[in-house]
């Protein structure tokens, strides 16, 4: 339990009705949620306003409302607290019921249209490997150490964050690497937070179903820098055109990393190959698992943060050359009579661009590639003719198919990705809205050698048509197709 007056310090306030000395017993911005004593916080969603659910809040037992408009008539045993704005308020109250876990912990976030979760994980496991206790907030699953959280968001709201960071206080957690989406910036679930580091990757076309302009996009995660303390450090991708922006007017000490630029951490690619890269990193040379240019990004980045992070460079070297790929993330497997599957969680043009240029540097000459790739419902639907051209523009065969429909009709998301296919490209491209049965057709269609390319859904289990997810596994059919085909 904790006094209202020390949950609401830092909040913006407008107006209190009524005491703030009373004990809370829980906060909440779910009116399903509410129990004895709780706090309930009415933030607007884009689909629900919890304005509209006060008054059932108080009858489940709330005894304090926090909310952007009063309520016409009013319960004289409960507290009502103004604010500008519920979710910006939302982001300290649960800091502060929680005693702010964030400070107590080296908290690093990283930022980026595409590789979050793969520097997540990698940063995650590096810190792991040299000794440390640490806990994971990425897309596929949360962890602390060796324990798995399920995740649900790329990042959690407000609530659930700094619940799951006071547990990995509790067990020990030193670091926290953690993904931070442009949505969860804007949605201030991050706000209150404080952080010891943020890295930006990239930024490329997407969530613009969200954000509407591409602006806007920049200017979320540009967000995420600006509130940075003077004592973390921002460390930005000098090769994308849009990193030094997010570092103007950041507090934070400025760093930068790059492949083709000069840069306080710099690394070239001595080999590429389908076992792994040869990199050399601030002039030391190193092998690790990971494949493509992509990942030699993601790498710098993870051998960047740690040494700001104080690590000896020795050891972080060392300890890159052991880490494995992620889940989903140019995942390769070779069937017993040569044939390639690649499994790859792209899902913007870029991501898909880059897996396919990899692919194509990989190459011996005689292969075939063969891209199966299909695009999300309810999402950013500009993309979709663009990810449908690449696919044509860098494989021998295309079959356009679902990924996660969701609530749209999954022919009418294929009828906006064809419009992306060239009339000479027509021939080489099939039309399969079955997932199960493309990937199925895609084995088919190979022979020794071939290189078959799986995107969009990576490591998820699951497939989403019409609000329900069926369970559902690229890698596995991709498995069982080639051990019934035998190739």
């Amino acid at each position: 339990m904790k006094l209202l007056s020390d949950i609401i310090y830092k909040v913006r306030l407008e107006e209190i009705i009524g005491s703030t000395h009373m004990a809370i017993s829980s906060v909440t911005f779910d009116s399903r949620k509410v129990k004895k004593d709780s706090l309930f916080v009415a933030t607007k969603g884009t689909a629900v306003d919890g304005h509209e659910y006060i008054a059932k809040a108080i009858e489940s037992g709330a005894i304090a409302i926090i909310c952007e408009e009063l309520p016409a008539i009013k319960n004289e045993n409960v507290t009502y607290v103004k604010v500008t704005d519920s979710s910006y308020a939302l982001g300290i109250v649960a800091c502060n019921f929680f005693d702010n876990p964030s400070q107590k912990l080296k908290l690093i976030g990283i930022t980026g249209t595409n590789g979050k979760t793969t520097t997540v994980t990698l940063l995650f496991n590096l810190f792991k490997s040299l000794g440390y206790s640490v806990g994971l907030l990425s897309t596929v699953e949360n962890k602390i150490n060796n324990t798995i959280i399920p995740a649900t968001h790329t990042t959690p709201d407000a609530l659930t964050l700094n619940e799951l960071l006071t547990a990995m206080y509790a067990q020990g957690c030193e670091y926290v690497f953690m993904e931070v989406s442009s949505h969860a910036v804007v949605q201030h679930r991050i706000t209150g937070l404080s952080f010891s580091g943020a890295i930006f990757s990239n930024i490329t076309h997407d969530h613009l179903d969200y954000h509407k302009t591409f602006d806007e996009y920049i200017k979320a995660k540009k967000g995420f820098f600006d509130q940075l303390p003077t004592n973390a450090f921002a460390l930005v991708n000098r090769d994308d055109r849009n990193g030094m922006i997010m570092l103007q007017n950041t507090k934070a000490q400025k760093h930068t990393y790059s492949l083709q630029s000069m840069a306080d951490f710099k690394c070239k690619i001595l080999e590429n190959q389908l076992n792994g890269l040869l990199l050399s990193i601030d002039n030391v040379e190193v092998w690790v698992k990971l494949i493509g240019t992509f990942n030699a990004y993601n790498v710098l980045a993870v051998y960047a943060a740690a040494i700001l992070l104080k690590q000896n460079k020795t050891n972080v070297l060392t300890a890159l050359s052991n880490l494995n790929s992620v889940d989903g993330r140019f995942q390769y497997i070779k069937s017993p009579k040569g044939v390639i599957g690649i499994i790859d969680y792209a899902h913007t043009p870029d991501a898909l661009k880059n897996v396919l240029e990899t692919i194509k540097d990989l190459r011996t000459g005689a292969e075939q590639v063969i891209t199966l790739v299909g695009c999300g419902g309810d999402r950013d639907s500009a993309k979709r003719p663009v990810m449908a051209a690449i696919a044509c523009e860098y494989s021998n065969k295309v079959i356009l198919t679902s990924d996660n429909p969701r609530s749209e009709d999954p022919e009418v998301i294929l009828d906006q990705m064809q419009k992306g296919v060239n009339p000479v490209d027509v021939k080489k491209t099939l039309r399969i809205t079955d997932r199960k049965e493309a990937i199925k057709t895609a084995c088919s269609l190979s022979n020794a050698g071939d290189i078959i390319l799986i995107a969009g859904k990576g490591h998820e289990k699951y497939q989403e048509i019409n609000g329900v997810k069926q369970p559902f596994d690229d890698l596995e059919i991709f498995k069982e197709t080639i051990k019934i085909l035998d190739i």
